[in-house]
């Protein structure tokens, strides 16, 4: 049984954050937690333009976890790392 976590760095969050939120949601049955993390203004005037996105998968999910990194990685500014347990 493995247990998959992605690390997921959107630099352009202007330009791919509707992407990769569509792909979040076709495989949000297969991750068990979401976490995101970004810099936010404390004037509540401007969002960061870069994010970090932290996701597990649940159990024995791996091809599912495979698919979802190679889509996110086909978009233009979405980098992925892959802990695998």
């Amino acid at each position: 049984m493995s247990r998959i976590i992605l690390g997921i760095k959107v630099d352009s969050r202007r330009d791919d954050a509707t992407s990769v939120q569509a792909l979040l949601t076709e495989y949000g049955c297969f991750i068990k937690t979401r976490l995101g993390l970004h810099n936010a203004s404390d004037e509540r005037t401007m969002c960061s333009e870069d994010g970090l996105i932290l996701l597990e998968f649940i159990l024995n999910a791996d091809q599912e976890a495979l698919e979802l990194e190679q889509k996110l990685e086909a978009l233009g500014s979405v980098h992925v790392r892959k802990m695998v347990f």
